[in-house]
């Protein structure tokens, strides 16, 4: 059954609103990673978050082409969600080099866990962009590897970082909230006006970001 000009209306705004979040959260990477290089404790760490960084922006120049391919201006599409990126990272500035690795695993892994599970709804098409964008497993191999060869060589930071972690996925998962429900961001996926299901949507996408989290610590050694 073809969609009507109200639903496809509504879908072209969703993937707007989604390709306007996605890339100004790859810009904001790339700023942090770029940031975070500047300040590693050897030349070898500095060389890696370079390394990323270029990634990250590579990333949002894909995006950013997509938009323009819809006739989106790519800054326009990333305002709305300027304030709110912002004010996360405001509330999240890393104490130290350690804290800064985990808050760039945390935020790398559980974007890409948000992102693949938005996937299962969209086009084709839209789909295999946020699968190539969010084909992050190198990056967070490296991040992985630099934690678990941090805590290997200083044991006493497990109890920080792990409460660092549960903070920064707590502000993560609330900024997840907040972002779907003041841009009607998923309401806009599933129909509109449903706003239960929309909350049902939430509800198990949140659960769902914060079972990997605790996953990953664990793997770690930390308690998620």
């Amino acid at each position: 059954m073809s969609s009507s000009p109200a639903d496809t209306a509504r879908y072209n705004r969703f993937v707007a609103d989604l390709f306007g979040m996605m890339a100004y959260g790859e810009l904001s990477a790339f700023e942090r990673f770029s940031a975070d290089a500047r300040h590693s404790p050897t030349l070898h760490d500095r060389a890696v978050l370079g390394r990323i960084a270029v990634v990250e922006f590579r990333h949002y120049e894909l995006v950013s082409s997509r938009l323009a391919s819809m006739n989106i201006d790519a800054e326009d599409a990333m305002l709305p969600f300027q304030a709110a990126v912002d004010y996360f990272h405001s509330r999240t500035r890393p104490g130290d080099w350690f804290e800064s690795l985990m808050k760039a695993y945390v935020i790398d892994t559980v974007s890409a866990d948000f992102y693949r599970a938005i996937s299962q709804y969209v086009d084709a098409a839209t789909r295999e962009l946020i699968e190539q964008i969010q084909d992050s497993e190198a990056t967070t191999e490296v991040l992985r590897e630099r934690l678990k060869g941090a805590l290997a060589d200083d044991p006493r930071l497990a109890s920080r970082l792990a409460l660092w972690g549960r903070r920064l996925l707590g502000e993560a998962l609330t900024q997840a909230q907040r972002v779907s429900y003041e841009h009607a961001f998923l309401a806009s996926l599933i129909g509109g006006e449903d706003n239960a299901a929309a909350k049902e949507l939430v509800s198990g996408l949140i659960s769902g970001l914060a079972g990997n989290h605790s996953r990953r610590m664990t793997q770690l050694g930390l308690t998620g």
